[in-house]
């Protein structure tokens, strides 16, 4: 399978990045004493480039929803048709993401990549088809479609980039999709099925059961193309999983941050990785979920949660929640004064003891 190309990842600017490790020494306060919060605002400064960063006015959270095959077969405590249901649930404003981003600061965007029901054309403008295959029997997507979907996904982080978006949040939405995120975990890690599978929505045993079968079989088929991403995606993928991955590529590609939710979006930052490399470094992770395969991806990945709440609802929801965090990372080296603005003594050189 031809790849789609992606340019080359140019790194968080090291200058901003040195400028703004040196600002903190010089801050109202013992040198690290704000702990992860000192690391965060430098990985900021990197990003834009600049010292002290500018506090986050353009936050976006976007919520990739698709359908999956796999649904009809019993792998999660919800029907299918939920998710139809709840893409216009955020569109009225009702759902967890919209509550946290209201907190957060942050603006909702719902697309439709493969909701197996009609829904309004502002949502469904770069759909590519009514659900996703059955991956433990069937390709999840052809060719053609899954170049579409992660076209799709690299327009939409244009399209919100250039509408002043400075840092950008993916969320999901799709009943089954921690199955085909599973699968894509456990095929780039080496991981078995059993590893890697999760209560999802809150599955009882025999779903759960279901789940580790589906996987297992899904797996077999995956870990023929692990290393060609389209191919991934396209075999035990879906449209939202390859959209997304083309999105969190190409926000690297346009050095903005990201910050990365649960299990599904860090399946698809995995394949966006193999597809531009570097990427993840201009991704923060928001929290750890309590899926086990998103375990894997945070090590896969290097990177080290902001939270952990215990939650697994997706949406974005757990990045959202650690949004104030960034922004508070961002203000401190903006707002707070140095030693010499503010006229505080510094810690004194001379640690020599009292001589008796």
């Amino acid at each position: 399978m031809t790849t789609i190309e992606f340019p080359a990842v140019e790194p968080p600017d090291p200058a901003a990045q040195r400028e703004a490790s040196a600002r903190h020494e010089r801050l109202t306060k013992p040198a690290g004493s704000l702990g992860r919060l000192e690391e965060l605002g430098v990985w900021i400064a990197a990003c834009q480039g600049k010292c002290p960063p500018r506090p986050f006015t353009r936050a976006r959270v976007v919520v990739f929803a698709g359908d999956h095959g796999i649904a009809r077969h019993g792998v999660s405590a919800f029907p299918p048709e939920v998710t139809g249901q709840m893409v216009a649930n955020f569109m009225t404003g009702g759902a967890a993401i919209n509550v946290l981003s209201g907190v957060s600061g942050a603006t909702v965007r719902v697309v439709d990549m493969a909701v197996d029901a009609d829904t309004p054309e502002q949502v469904g403008k770069f759909k590519v088809r009514r659900s996703s295959g059955s991956i433990d029997r069937e390709d999840a997507l052809t060719e053609d479609e899954v170049r579409q979907a992660v076209a799709a996904g690299m327009a939409i982080a244009d399209e919100e980039v250039d509408g002043g978006a400075d840092l950008l949040i993916a969320g999901d939405m799709g009943i089954g999709n921690t199955t085909p995120s599973a699968v894509i975990v456990a095929a780039l890690t080496g991981e078995e099925p059993v590893a890697v599978v999760g209560r999802g929505t809150g599955i009882d045993d025999s779903a759960w059961m279901r789940k580790t079968a589906a996987i297992r079989d899904a797996l077999r088929r995956a870990r023929k193309v692990t290393g060609d991403p389209l191919a991934l995606l396209r075999t035990v993928g879906g449209a939202d999983l390859a959209a997304m991955a083309g999105f969190l590529a190409q926000a690297a590609v346009r050095k903005t941050p990201v910050l990365l939710d649960g299990l599904v979006v860090g399946a698809a930052a995995m394949v966006a990785e193999d597809l531009a490399p570097g990427a993840r470094h201009w991704w923060v992770a928001g929290h750890r979920s309590v899926e086990p395969a998103h375990g894997f991806v945070l090590g896969h990945l290097g990177l080290t949660p902001i939270i952990d709440l215990g939650m697994r609802l997706g949406e974005g929801s757990g990045a959202a929640a650690a949004l104030p965090l960034l922004t508070m990372s961002a203000r401190i080296l903006t707002e707070m004064a140095t030693f010499g603005d503010a006229g505080v003594s510094e810690r004194s050189e001379d640690t020599a003891s009292t001589p008796s």
